[in-house]
């Protein structure tokens, strides 16, 4: 397995020649990283700019049904990407990643030529293509001195991305673009500078000797290989993926339903709004999740990012007291409830499960990781939307999304504060080189 992720050394042209470690190899890194999921995000999320008012197909609203049958794609992509991304060959990942978002476009290109209700299969399929990318691209990041810094960089681009899509669907719309249309003109824009961000990953080579000290080489995990490490660490991978389910389950909210619970705020959505909001937040979770590339010590990086996790959780009762008791406006409680939301969500992308890694004597890859817990997370997302009529306060999205506020944010800092007790214990034996 070794063999094959040393064969790839990308392109000569010009990354081969930097320093691993220096800030123009990091600078690219994270411009390929960022652009090729931003890019993607804008085949994913465009449709969700709009309500659909008063369209409807098989005797449900439209847009829940089309978050709905998207997002079942997308969780089916994530148990898929379980053995796929796990097994992947590092060659293979541009390829790819080119192919599935291409389908995925020709999907949104089904989605407007066929007529509705028919049409909403082709979000299902737009889903299941695009669950993958994510672990395509951090595969090109994982197992770095530099990977806080430049996984930060990946995990701004579905922060900010998700605002700014949905201003791109949402200027469409007003350009006189048919709703049924808007998402595949959205992802013609964004598929042309994919391309480019594409062959800059293609050129990022993998790990030197220094990082794989530190952080250990990274291999690909087969069946066997996958289930012995998660029996060696069950108890804190399982809270971990338990808090992040959680947390995904309001992230996603928050995400797919923006304008409804805006407008239960009393705002007035414009394109500018949804970017605006995100923009704040990916910078601040940018500078907290890049700090921890600063950390030469595994076992303390991982301490001090579980603890990150559970504040951020706490942000959720800050916030939602105190736009209660009027100190803060709609904007600001909306940022805060997202910061507090995407630390914890960006962390594990980019720290936790990276450290888990560096720390821990048995050799994997973080995609492995990170697909078990997606796959738990989306799999509740969807049961979450599916009964979310048949739950307390569906009819105001303002109320439903506190309520889970409350719920989730609870829960997830108890199942983290769980995490750290048992890697405190569990790593107390750690040998020096590893730590």
């Amino acid at each position: 397995m070794a063999s094959e992720s040393e064969q790839f050394r990308g392109s000569p042209f010009p990354i081969s020649r930097w320093s691993p470690h220096g800030t123009p190899f990091a600078v690219w890194c994270m411009v390929a990283a960022f652009g090729t999921y931003f890019c993607m995000y804008g085949l994913r999320k465009p449709f969700t700019a709009t309500t659909y008012e008063g369209l409807q197909a098989f005797g449900m609203d439209l847009k829940s049904l089309l978050v709905v049958v998207q997002v079942i794609g997308y969780m089916l992509s994530k148990f898929i990407g379980i053995r796929v991304i796990a097994e992947m060959a590092p060659e293979r990942r541009v390829r790819g990643i080119l192919v599935l978002t291409s389908v995925a476009l020709a999907c949104l290109l089904g989605f407007g030529l066929v007529p509705l209700p028919w049409s909403v299969v082709f979000l299902f399929g737009n889903g299941l293509m695009l669950g993958m990318i994510f672990g395509l691209v951090l595969g090109f990041l994982e197992g770095r001195r530099m990977t806080e810094v430049l996984a930060a960089g990946l995990c701004a681009s579905f922060i900010l991305a998700d605002g700014v899509t949905k201003s791109v669907g949402a200027w469409l719309i007003d350009r006189g673009i048919p709703e049924t249309w808007m998402p595949f003109g959205a992802g013609m824009v964004f598929m042309i500078p994919l391309l480019g961000f594409l062959w800059m990953l293609g050129q990022i080579p993998v790990p030197d000797q220094l990082d794989q000290e530190e952080r250990q080489q990274r291999v690909r995990m087969d069946a066997a290989d996958r289930r012995r490490y998660f029996l060696h660490y069950a108890p804190g991978l399982s809270a971990i993926i338990v808090a992040y389910l959680l947390i995904t389950l309001i992230r996603s909210l928050r995400a797919d339903f923006a304008p409804e619970i805006w407008k239960s705020l009393g705002v007035e959505t414009t394109p500018r709004l949804f970017s605006l909001s995100e923009t704040w937040i990916a910078l601040a979770i940018m500078l907290c999740s890049g700090l921890f590339s600063l950390y030469r010590n595994n076992r303390l990086a991982l301490f001090h990012a579980i603890a990150a996790c559970m504040l951020g959780l706490a942000l959720l009762p800050i916030s939602m007291a105190a736009i209660d008791a009027g100190w803060i406006a709609p904007f600001q409680f909306m940022v805060l409830v997202g910061l507090g939301l995407y630390l914890p969500y960006v962390l594990v992308h980019t720290t936790l499960f990276e450290r888990i890694m560096a720390v821990t004597p048995d050799r994997g890859n973080i995609g492995y990781l990170m697909y078990l817990a997606d796959s738990m997370g989306y799999l509740g997302y969807v049961i979450l939307v599916l009964f979310r009529d048949r739950l307390p306060g569906p009819e105001d999205p303002l109320q439903f999304f506190r309520a889970l506020c409350w719920i989730a944010g609870s829960l997830g800092f108890i199942t983290f504060g769980a995490a750290l007790v048992y890697f405190l214990f569990r790593l107390r034996t750690v040998p020096p080189n590893r730590a």
